[in-house]
Formats: C-alpha cells, sequence, structure tokens
C-alpha cells in the first residue's frame, strides 16, 4: 500500500476547497472585466451584449418634438379649462416661474375617443388617432426646468447641469449593436440649439458610443447623409492596405505610452468608416420602396415629405440592427408657441402626425414593433393659461410640472392612458413619471438594470438616473 496517497476525506476537502477558489477567481474576473471593459485594447466596444434582464425591446425609435408640445391640445383634454375660458387660474401660481399665468385659454381643436381603447385624441392628429390601440401615453410626466436647453438636456442625458453620456450613448454601452457595419446610434436632423451635440454625445463614455449624426435641423431630410462616405479616387482594397499600416502605427504607439480613449475612438471611428461604405448608401437610398410605402409615410405630399422621410430612415436603420435612432422634427417655429399656438401648432402636426402614424403602421406590418421600442415627446409640456394678446395670437409658456408622451411597442402595455395631471393641466398629480423614471423604464424594457448599467469616472460610477429613477412597472406588458 502507497503510504503517500492522500486519503478520501484529504481528498475531498482540498478539492473543495480548490473549487472555492476557482470560483472566487472567476468572479473577480468578471468583476474587473465589467470595470475595465471599455478600456481593455483590440476590442469591439460595440459588440453585441445579452442582456441581463428578460426583454422584448432590442432597439428605439425617439421622436423628439422639439419645442414643447401642447398636452392639453393633443393627448390631455381638460373640460373644465374649456368651461371656464377667460377665468383666472382658480389655485396659486406655481412654485416655478411661468410667465403663462394669465387667464385660462380653452383648447382650439376638438377630442374624440378612438380605436377599441377609447382614447381621446384632438383633431390635431387624425393619422395618429388610428394608432391610439398601440400606444401608451403617459400624462403625468414631469420635469424641473422651465428652460428649453435645460429641459432638451434633462431629456437627453438624465441632467440638465452638466455634460452627461446621451440615453442612445448609454444603450449602446449596454448592449451594443446588432450590425457593426453600422454606426449603434444614428440622430437624425437634429438641432445644433439648445445643447447641439451634447444631446447625443458620449460625454466620457468610450467614443463609439457618440452619436452620429445626419444633417442638422435645417438640412432637408433628403440631404442628412454623412457626407464623403466613399472616395471615388482609391479604391477599397487601398484603404484596406492604408488602414492596417495605420493600425501597426497604433500599435507601436500602445507599446510605447499606452492604450487610451482618444487612441480607441480614433482607430475605431477608422474601421467603422471603412465598413460603413459598403452598407450606408444602400439603407439611406429608398428607391426600393414601394410608391405605396412612400405614400403611407406622407413622402409623396410637400408637406409631409420631410419627417416622412426621416421617419422611413427610422425603420430602414432599424431593420438593420441599429440600437438607437432619433428623429427630431424641427420647423423655423418650432413647436414653441408663446404666440399662435393655433397656427403654429396646426403646421407642426400637420408635417409630423402622418409620418409617425406611417411608422407605427409599417413596423407593425413589418413584424418590426414588438422588438422596436418608440417614445414620442418633447422636453416638457405648456400651460392652461394664456400667454400673448388674449383673443389675438393667443399662446401658451412652457409647463414642465405635467406633460404627455407615449410609447408604442418594444414590451409595453397598449391602448392605455397612465397617470393624471390636475383639471387645469398645470400638475402632475397621479402615478407621477419623473425623467429619470422614464428613462429607467426605457432601459429596462431593453434588458437593462439602470442601477447596475454604470462607468466609473472621476472617481465614482456614474449611471444615466444618477441617484434616482424608478422602473414604471404598471406599464410594462
Amino acid at each position: 500500500m502507497n503510504m503517500h496517497l492522500p486519503s478520501r476525506r484529504r481528498f475531498l476537502s482540498d478539492s473543495a476547497l480548490g473549487f472555492g477558489q476557482l470560483a472566487l477567481a472567476a468572479m473577480l474576473s468578471d468583476e474587473t472585466r465589467a470595470a475595465t471593459s471599455s478600456h481593455r485594447a483590440g476590442t469591439d466596444p460595440l459588440a453585441a451584449q445579452i442582456p441581463l434582464i428578460a426583454s422584448r425591446a432590442k432597439r428605439v425609435i425617439f421622436l423628439f418634438m422639439f419645442g414643447g408640445v401642447s398636452h392639453i391640445d393633443t393627448f390631455d383634454p381638460k373640460p373644465i379649462v374649456d368651461r371656464d375660458h377667460g377665468k383666472p387660474l382658480p389655485f396659486p401660481k406655481p412654485r416655478i416661474k411661468f410667465d403663462g399665468t394669465g387667464n385660462l385659454l380653452r383648447s382650439p381643436w376638438k377630442f374624440r375617443q378612438y380605436g377599441d381603447s377609447g382614447i381621446p385624441v384632438s383633431e390635431l392628429f387624425p393619422h395618429m388617432a388610428e394608432c391610439v390601440d398601440e400606444m401608451c401615453l403617459i400624462h403625468s410626466m414631469h420635469g424641473t426646468n422651465v428652460s428649453h436647453g435645460a429641459a432638451i438636456l434633462k431629456m437627453h442625458t438624465g441632467t440638465d447641469t452638466f455634460v452627461r453620456p446621451s440615453l442612445g450613448s448609454w444603450v449602446t454601452y449596454g448592449l451594443g449593436t446588432e450590425n457593426r457595419n453600422l454606426p449603434g446610434f444614428i440622430t437624425i436632423s437634429p438641432s445644433l440649439a439648445y445643447g447641439g451635440v451634447k444631446n447625443w454625445s458620449s460625454a466620457f463614455l468610450p467614443a463609439a458610443h457618440q452619436g452620429t449624426a445626419l444633417g442638422s435641423a435645417h438640412t432637408p431630410a433628403q440631404d442628412a447623409k454623412v457626407r464623403y462616405i466613399k472616395n471615388p479616387r482609391t479604391q477599397i482594397e487601398l484603404q484596406r492596405l492604408q488602414l492596417d499600416i495605420l493600425r501597426d502605427l497604433d500599435q507601436k504607439e500602445i507599446l510605447n505610452s499606452g492604450w487610451t480613449d482618444e487612441l480607441e475612438g480614433r482607430i475605431n471611428s477608422f474601421e467603422l468608416a471603412y465598413r460603413m461604405q459598403s452598407e450606408l448608401p444602400n439603407v439611406q437610398d429608398i428607391s426600393d420602396e414601394t410608391a405605396e410605402t412612400l405614400k403611407l409615410y406622407g413622402i409623396d405630399q410637400k408637406e409631409t415629405a420631410n419627417f416622412g422621410r426621416q421617419c422611413l430612415m427610422a425603420r430602414r436603420f432599424a431593420e438593420r440592427g441599429v440600437r438607437f435612432i432619433q428623429a427630431t422634427h424641427v420647423t423655423k417655429i418650432t413647436w414653441d408657441q408663446h404666440y399662435n399656438i393655433k397656427e403654429g401648432h396646426e403646421l407642426n402636426a400637420g408635417e409630423t402626425d402622418k409620418p409617425v402614424a406611417g411608422l407605427l403602421k409599417d413596423l407593425r406590418q413589418r413584424g418590426l414593433l414588438d422588438d422596436t421600442l418608440v417614445l414620442w415627446g418633447g422636453e416638457f409640456g405648456r400651460t392652461s393659461t394664456v400667454q400673448g394678446e388674449y383673443k389675438k395670437n393667443a399662446g401658451r409658456d412652457h409647463n414642465p410640472g405635467g406633460f404627455t408622451i407615449w410609447l408604442a411597442g418594444g414590451g409595453v402595455k397598449p391602448g392605455i392612458r397612465y397617470g393624471k395631471t390636475d383639471d387645469y393641466g398645470y400638475y402632475a398629480i397621479e402615478d407621477k413619471v419623473h425623467i429619470h423614471d422614464l428613462h429607467a423604464t426605457l432601459l429596462h424594457l431593453l434588458g437593462l438594470d439602470h442601477e447596475k448599467l454604470t462607468y466609473h469616472y472621476a472617481g465614482r460610477d456614474f449611471r444615466l438616473t444618477d441617484v434616482e429613477g424608478r422602473v414604471v412597472h404598471d406599464i410594462i406588458a
């Protein structure tokens, strides 16, 4: 008998301790990778990730109505305001400073109930009204800032005072992209005012998560493209050779000076630009769309052609695996009607109503709506009191205290109204949803935990919802 062989008890004891050490090492390794994954040389920051939470939404289309849509004139009727037209607001002036604190102003538009859900919609949106059974309307949105710049920044980045990564950047940071030949985050015709690039910036996240802007607010949608996507003077094989040489030079720089975010961003941007040559022009070429589809989006009509093209491009990017797409509606007067609200809102609604409804219908018939989350809304609502001359050129002021946005597809309950503002539309009073709550819910629908999706920077862990936010489970199917 060999006396050097361990006993069975000793063998099992040592093995158990060994397995424990292996498990601990694996856990610490995972934690280290999670904390430093974006800084590892040679990794693809946009590689598709598996969501931590069971999800139905795979991508987001954000339809941003720049300027502040009046909720009480579109989706949140207030019969008491109509009844008391011309009378003073019957409660103390809001704590947030407003200019529009004159007498009550009735809505110039009538409301009707639509669909099996019976949701009321004003006559401003006859086409969107046909889609209410797809929508989850949140009437109790609220923020804190009355100015456009800060409110827009808050809606896009979760803060109204600092430069922070945008919603789209956080989404691609958490999930990567489904198509490595296209950017993970695209913003179509964004506004350069009120925060500009900060609204689609990656801030301190890796540069690969920055939004790619196609055109700007005053660029016609047909011209909202990546310029110089191809170089006709250089063959693609030669470009590949140039990039390979450049990569070798970058690798030498890494050996000498170490890996940096700036170098990572430069390498990835060159590689993505090279790959985009083969796919992006085809996505933006809509000549393969049928006349019926173009008509559905209103591209056959002058009034709706521009935003219709934006919405169609959003669908084309979505079906090709772009993770976050934003289409911004901005006209020369935006939705910001301090005066002439009747004329202004009718112009803006006329340009967007049919394209938005066309997008929802098209996503549904193509089987994309179930896993595409559509978000529609602006940065705040408007007051029920008049601003401007009372009977002529009447308008409404900004109101962040209570307003409406809607979601569709991507795992939200369809055909419901959630939350409530008071009888005068000033404050969210029931089932209140803060912008942080909206962001937490959007991330949850995509399979991301807003409390765990963090990035270590400047000595602390940052997240989209900062130290606030809750998931609104009541609107999730």
